[in-house]
């Protein structure tokens, strides 16, 4: 049964059978899946997944930081206070399983010419 690109992006694990590591590092893909094979050597994923966290956390912070002012009018260091960890964790959080999902639609789709799913 194939393996759902959210699952395998929300659990940093083979897109293909679902149970292999698919990074080796924080962000440094494997040559290939430990378990069923996969040859990871022919992805890239770019930029796309630093785009869309930072594209994703900035629209999010922004509204808030604004609903925050609106509503409580804290000092400007309470805002940086509060923003600038929330930022950070976010966007760190939500890299490695944004760049796991974008390789798995890479995968599923075949979208190089050098990937062959097992």
């Amino acid at each position: 049964m194939p393996v759902s690109p959210l699952r395998a992006g929300l659990t940093c694990k083979c897109p293909s059978c679902g149970k292999g590591k698919l990074f080796s590092g924080f962000l440094d893909v494997t040559d290939c899946c430990d378990t069923c094979g996969q040859d990871f050597s022919a992805v890239n994923s770019g930029d796309g997944p630093a785009v869309f966290i930072i594209l994703i956390v900035g629209f999010l912070v922004c509204g808030l930081a604004v609903m925050a002012e609106l509503i409580y009018h804290p000092p400007y260091w309470v805002q940086l206070a509060i923003w600038l960890p929330v930022i950070f964790i976010l966007s760190v959080g939500l890299l490695r399983p944004a760049k796991a999902y974008l390789i798995a639609l890479q995968i599923k789709h075949k979208a190089s010419s050098e990937i062959e799913r097992y």
